[in-house]
């Protein structure tokens, strides 16, 4: 009967290791962070992040957001002019201009420093372009 045992307990000695690695190299696979499709898990982790769909841009967003583009690509006095025609083609934009205009005015200081962003001051929506510079000076 010790023969018996000591057989049995060396059998297990040397399988039940191997066991344990195969089972637990098997574990570890098996969860989603080390499937075989990478793209599958990103675009389920992404879905599960979104709280709610993202909504319209504000048409005023959006222009001041191309002004200010046109304003580091080309000039103030461009930007200045596009803002007057989106006023005049989009009349509901105009309770916007004011601080659009401002907000040029403001850029313009940092891009073009507060004497030549001066320069390009003219009466567009008032004087609210000036209104930035200066207070961004």
């Amino acid at each position: 009967m010790t023969q018996t045992a000591r057989r049995i307990g060396r059998t297990l000695a040397l399988v039940l290791p191997v066991v344990l690695v195969l089972s637990g190299t098997l574990a570890v696979t098996s969860v989603p962070w080390a499937g075989a499709h990478p793209e599958t898990e990103l675009l389920t982790a992404s879905a599960e992040s979104v709280s709610e769909p993202a909504k319209p841009r504000a048409p005023q967003d959006v222009l001041r957001d191309r002004l200010m583009v046109e304003l580091r690509e080309k000039d103030p006095g461009t930007a200045l002019t596009s803002l007057q025609r989106a006023v005049e083609q989009s009349p509901s934009l105009g309770k916007y201009c004011m601080s659009l205009a401002r907000d040029l005015g403001q850029a313009a200081v940092l891009h073009y420093g507060p004497t030549r962003a001066q320069s390009y001051s003219r009466p567009v929506c008032d004087t609210s372009f000036a209104s930035g510079v200066a207070h961004a000076s």
